[in-house]
């Protein structure tokens, strides 16, 4: 269920503080559950950091409380995670770096990012989404329509792995 106590926006660069505040309230409480614990100690000093080209790109969102309190954000790119040099596919964009903070699971923020994203994406031109689903998240993509296709592992540098959940969204074609 949605929660009228918080509002969804378009975040900027200038925002980069906001979105390092849920990530780094959200990833260390919730990843535990699925990762080993040398793992998250690697990960998590480059998770934790906001994207400067997420939110440059006009295509990330912040979750803010009615007192301007972030509480949950993530984005969509055409754009390939990890792979800075990869051609986009057409009509596929990706699902990137959503948390949401801990005190607001369960509210529909999660949810109510991930919609705005399907449906800009849509709006964009894409036919589908491709999301790298945490090992926890696995759950909150499956009940927005996600299907789990395989496993990866990313890595971030320099040599870290973190596995993930290939998970893949059919959109519905747009009016137009």
């Amino acid at each position: 269920m949605s929660d009228p106590a918080f509002t969804i926006r378009r975040a900027w660069p200038d925002d980069a503080g906001a979105v390092d505040t849920v990530l780094t309230a959200s990833y260390p409480a919730l990843m535990p559950a699925g990762y080993p614990p040398e793992v998250m100690e690697r990960v998590l000093p480059i998770i934790t950091r906001s994207n400067p080209a997420l939110l440059g790109a006009g295509t990330y969102y912040l979750a803010e409380a009615a007192d301007g309190t972030p509480v949950g954000c993530g984005g969509w790119s055409f754009d390939w995670p990890g792979e800075p040099t990869r051609a986009p596919q057409p009509g596929l964009a990706h699902v990137r770096h959503f948390a949401t903070h801990p005190g607001w699971l369960r509210r529909g923020v999660g949810r109510a990012l991930l919609d705005r994203c399907v449906a800009d994406a849509a709006a964009a031109g894409a036919s589908r989404m491709l999301c790298y689903a945490s090992l926890v998240a696995e759950e909150f993509y499956a009940s927005a329509g996600f299907v789990a296709t395989g496993r990866t592992s990313m890595e971030f540098p320099p040599g870290n792995r973190f596995d993930s959940i290939v998970m893949v969204l059919e959109l519905p074609p747009t009016a137009g």
